[in-house]
C-alpha cells in the first residue's frame, strides 16, 4: 500500500508581494509592512531582509535606513491580504484531493496513497506555475512523508534557490542530509525556548532529534515532541485537518491612532470592536455567553498617571447579535472608565461560545427573535458586498480614535473604487 505524502505550499513574503501585485514597478525595491497604526515591521521583501531590517523592530528606530535606503513603507491592508489569499486557497484546491489551510499564507496539501505514483517535481512546479500566472504570487513547494517533513522540504524550497522553488523530500536519504544540516530550532513546533533545553541535552540538528529515544523525549518534555521525533522519521502523526475547529474565545483588541480622553469616544472604540467580534461569531455559526472589556493608558510616557482594568459579564441566553453585545460591552465600559487618565488601548473578547444548534434555551429568558437573526445576516450580507457598508450608530462616523494609516495601499480587489485603471 503507498504511503500518503504531504506538500506544503507556502507564499513568499506574501504581504510584500501582495502589495507589488499591482504595482510591477516596486518589484526588486526593499518593501516593508508596518503592523496596526504604523507602529512595527510585520513583513519584509527579500529585499528589506538583506538590509537586516528586523521583524517587530519599531519604525521609528530605523527612520534612517528607511530613508538611505529608499525603503518603500506600506500600512498592513489585511482586506488584500485576505483576498489574495483567497484566491490562492481556491488555486489549491482544483489541485489537491484534500487541502488544510495553515495559515493565510500557507496551506498542506495531501497527495493521498497515490502521490508515489506522480512526478513529485513536475507536480509542485504546476502548482508554482498555476499560482503565479492565475494570481500573480510566487509559491514555494516542499513534499514529503509527514507534515513536518514537507515543512522543512519548503524552507530547503526556499533557502536554496538551485532548487527552483521545490523540493521532493520522499526519499529517506535525502531526509537525514537535510535533517543533519537543519537546527533543531528550524524544526516546526520546537522554537527557540525549547532548543535551549534540547541544546543542554546534546540535541542540536533535526537529526540529533529524530534519534533521540522516543520514551527520553515523553519523560523529559511532552508527547506532542515525542510526536515531532516520529515525524522527522518518517512516521506520520498528524493528520490533514479539512475542518477548522470551533474557536473558544473571539477577541478584537486594537490600541487607538490618539490617545482618548472621554468616554464617548471610548464608547465608539468598544462598540466597534464588539461589532467586529460579533461578525466573528456569526462566521463560525457561534453564540456567546461571556463578554469581557478591558481599557488601558499607554506604557510608554512616565509623566502620565496609568490604568488598566477589565471587566466581564455572563449573558443569561448566549447571542450573536451586535446590539445586545454592545450593550453589553457599554455597560462594563460604565463601570471601568475612571476621568482623567489618556487611554491607549481597548480591547472585547466573546467567550464560553456555543453552537448555534447545542444551546440550552432559559424557560423564563425572552428568545431571540427570527427578525433579529435576519436582520444580522442582512448586515453582514451587505458588508461583505462591495456596494457599501451598514453600522451601528454607536460606532460613531468620525472615530478619531482610529487606526492610522499613513501608507495604506487601495484595496485594488474588495473595493469598486479602488479597481486599477488602465
Amino acid at each position: 500500500m503507498s504511503q500518503d505524502l504531504f506538500a506544503l505550499v507556502d507564499c513568499n513574503n506574501f504581504y510584500a508581494s501582495c502589495e507589488t501585485l499591482f504595482r510591477p514597478k516596486l518589484r526588486g525595491l526593499p518593501i516593508v509592512v508596518l503592523s496596526n497604526n504604523d507602529g512595527c515591521v510585520v513583513a519584509r521583501s527579500k529585499e528589506a531582509k538583506l538590509l537586516r531590517i528586523k521583524m517587530g523592530v519599531p519604525i521609528h528606530q530605523i527612520a534612517m535606513m528607511v530613508k538611505q535606503h529608499n525603503v518603500v513603507l506600506f500600512s498592513s491592508n489585511y482586506a488584500l491580504y485576505g483576498d489574495i489569499s483567497h484566491r490562492v486557497m481556491t488555486t489549491l484546491e482544483d489541485m489537491a484531493p484534500s487541502v488544510e489551510v495553515y495559515s493565510i499564507d500557507e496551506a498542506f496539501l495531501s497527495l493521498g496513497g497515490g502521490g508515489k505514483t506522480r512526478d513529485i517535481v513536475a507536480y509542485g512546479v504546476d502548482i508554482r506555475e498555476r499560482i503565479q500566472n492565475w494570481v500573480g504570487i510566487t509559491v514555494c513547494v516542499g513534499v514529503s512523508t509527514t507534515k513536518t517533513l514537507a515543512k522543512l522540504a519548503n524552507h530547503a524550497a526556499k533557502a536554496y534557490p538551485a532548487t527552483g522553488g521545490v523540493v521532493d523530500l520522499t526519499d529517506r536519504k535525502r531526509q537525514r542530509k537535510l535533517l543533519v544540516i537543519t537546527p533543531v530550532e528550524d524544526v516546526w513546533g520546537v522554537g527557540r525556548q525549547l532548543s535551549k533545553r534540547l541544546h543542554d541535552m546534546g540535541i542540536h540538528t533535526a537529526l540529533d532529534l529524530a534519534d533521540t529515544d522516543l520514551k527520553t523525549l515523553r519523560k523529559q518534555f511532552s508527547v506532542v515532541l515525542e510526536r515531532t521525533a516520529r515525524e522527522l522519521n518518517g512516521e506520520s502523526c498528524l493528520a490533514l485537518e479539512e475542518v477548522v475547529n470551533n474557536k473558544k474565545q473571539i477577541v478584537c483588541s486594537r490600541s487607538f491612532g490618539a490617545r482618548v480622553e472621554g468616554i464617548a469616544e471610548l464608547r465608539e472604540a468598544i462598540s466597534s470592536y464588539t461589532v467586529r467580534a460579533s461578525e466573528k461569531l456569526r462566521a463560525g455559526n457561534q453564540l456567546a455567553k461571556q463578554i469581557t472589556v478591558s481599557i488601558r493608558t499607554g506604557h510608554f510616557n512616565p509623566n502620565e498617571p496609568s490604568y488598566s482594568n477589565m471587566a466581564s459579564t455572563t449573558l443569561t441566553v448566549p447571542t450573536d447579535d451586535s446590539s445586545q453585545l454592545c450593550k453589553a460591552a457599554n455597560g462594563l465600559l460604565e463601570k471601568l472608565w475612571r476621568p482623567g487618565y489618556r487611554y491607549a488601548k481597548a480591547g472585547v473578547m466573546l467567550a464560553d461560545l456555543y453552537g448555534q444548534n447545542v444551546v440550552q434555551e432559559d424557560l423564563f429568558a425572552p428568545q431571540a427573535s427570527a427578525a433579529r437573526s435576519t436582520l444580522m445576516a442582512t448586515l453582514d450580507g451587505i458588508n461583505k458586498g462591495r456596494h457599501g457598508k451598514v453600522f451601528l450608530a454607536a460606532q460613531g462616523i468620525k472615530q478619531g480614535w482610529g487606526m492610522h494609516r499613513q501608507y495604506l495601499s487601495p484595496s485594488y480587489t474588495t473595493q469598486w473604487l479602488d479597481i486599477p485603471k488602465v
